[in-house]
């Protein structure tokens, strides 16, 4: 499957395919194979670059449309 991410309403950014997330070090994070990641978009997350669902609780709001 090609990579592909969709920006979800008032919440995180969800990454399928196959891909890897890495940090400024280029050390790779492991995740798990097959299944969608979920990266935080209102900075709240305690385990960023990943969502806890923070953004809920605090009210977070972004809808983002493709022109």
């Amino acid at each position: 499957m090609a990579v592909k991410a969709t920006i979800l309403k008032n919440g995180p950014i969800k990454i399928e395919g196959d891909f890897q997330v890495c940090d400024t070090a280029e050390a790779t994070f492991n995740l798990p194979s097959g299944k969608p990641v979920f990266l935080c978009r209102c900075g709240l997350s305690a385990n960023k670059p990943f969502c806890d669902g923070t953004h809920a609780k605090q009210g977070f709001q972004s809808e983002v449309k493709a022109v």
